[in-house]
């Protein structure tokens, strides 16, 4: 038997066995019944001086890398978000060229690319509706012009600048009539970023909601659909089940993804079910994808047994303070092997508690989440004794 040390949070510590990986296979044809994206983050150069502030110096090798593992599974990426460090680390510069060269990597590999469009570039924090619409033009223009598809982030200056519903929708009808091909709306919950608290002009999902589908009415020749985290199951039913049928549903839900995939009531065509954008598919993607694959193959039974096990990981990386899930799909990228040290930009990885990286190995060992179970137990067990425990 090969141990694998666990840490709880009264410093004791116990001894379980490494399970094998799931035994899942990389799909043979493109995944048909639904569309997923897996939100990627990106690994900084060992060397670099990753801390708070600093620019980020990204290992572009190591970067690129994990987003052919995605594609290899038959997944899309979601580049440039809130998972990279969108707000959190990934400066304009270093956004700017992540979205050249995921764009270029996409092309070259045949893999499905979209990419985040928001307004961070801007220096003030606060500035009029016209420099949130101008803003939002120029990532735009840019994206637009490297090839990648577009979602049009939840923007903090928005949130700061609109005072109605209707400077909502006068900067979403403004943006959109720029865009050259349908986009993807985000609507990101005061979860993931309290400055977007009341969205939309409103903190009643509710009321929100009668907003975000008069923008996806008026607008309707230019949004794809809309990615929704709001980690509200019945506030994403209520949304997607009165869109147009042209729209989408991206659930952005990693709380609840696996019966908004699934659909509702047994059902599985048209608004009874969301597609996926998900960071959680960036720490899940052969799951993920043996998931979809299953819903393809017509066996849904076989989807809930290899999807479901996954949520309760899915909530241990996403727990409050639920900003800084992306410690948890750092620390998994890292233990499965697709980066060579658990770092991130700014300093990210001290954001999570040892104990709460040991939940994350405990869940992850129980369904299979790793690779190469050895190198991931060797790892952990590594950083285990650099912190003083015994292991």
């Amino acid at each position: 038997m090969t141990r694998l040390v666990l840490l709880g949070t009264d410093g004791a510590t116990r001894t379980v066995q490494l399970a094998a990986p799931a035994a899942f296979s990389r799909p043979r044809h493109p995944l048909a019944s639904r569309t997923a994206y897996a939100a990627a983050h990106v690994v900084p150069k060992r060397w670099a001086d990753n801390t708070p502030g600093v620019a980020a110096d990204i290992d572009w090798d190591e970067t690129l890398a994990f987003r052919r593992h995605v594609w290899s599974w038959g997944l899309g990426v979601a580049d440039a978000m809130d998972t990279a460090q969108r707000n959190m680390g990934l400066d304009p510069a270093a956004t700017r060229e992540l979205i050249t060269r995921s764009a270029v990597e996409a092309q070259v590999a045949g893999g499905r690319i979209v990419v985040g469009v928001n307004t961070d570039h801007l220096d003030d924090e606060v500035v009029s509706l016209d420099r949130v619409i101008d803003a939002y033009k120029e990532q735009l223009h840019f994206t637009e012009d490297a090839g990648a598809g577009v979602v049009l982030m939840a923007s903090r200056h928005l949130a700061r600048a609109a005072n109605t519903a209707a400077d909502y929708e006068r900067v979403y009808r403004e943006v959109l009539a720029a865009a050259s091909a349908p986009v993807i709306l985000h609507w990101l919950g005061a979860a993931f970023d309290p400055v977007l608290a009341d969205y939309f002009g409103s903190t009643d999902s509710a009321t929100a909601t009668e907003t975000v589908l008069g923008i996806m009415a008026e607008n309707a020749d230019k949004v794809a659909g809309i990615k929704m985290s709001l980690l509200d199951a019945d506030a994403e039913i209520a949304l997607r089940s009165r869109m147009l049928e042209t729209a989408t549903m991206f659930t952005g839900d990693d709380f609840n993804y696996v019966r908004l995939i699934a659909g509702v009531d047994g059902e599985s065509t048209g608004r009874a079910h969301s597609d996926a954008l998900l960071g959680a598919f960036a720490a899940l993607a052969p799951s993920a994808s043996a998931a979809i694959q299953a819903l393809d193959a017509g066996d849904r039974k076989k989807y809930f047994s290899i999807l479901g096990p996954t949520e309760a990981l899915s909530r241990q990386i996403f727990a409050t303070p639920t900003f800084y899930y992306k410690t948890g799909v750092a620390f998994l990228s890292w233990l499965n092997g697709h980066q060579q040290a658990f770092s991130m930009v700014g300093g990210l990885q001290a954001a999570r508690s040892l104990p709460h990286l040991s939940e994350i190995v405990r869940l992850g060992n129980e369904v299979g989440a790793f690779e190469r179970p050895e190198l991931a137990a060797a790892r952990w067990h590594q950083l285990l004794t650099v912190n003083g425990v015994d292991a």
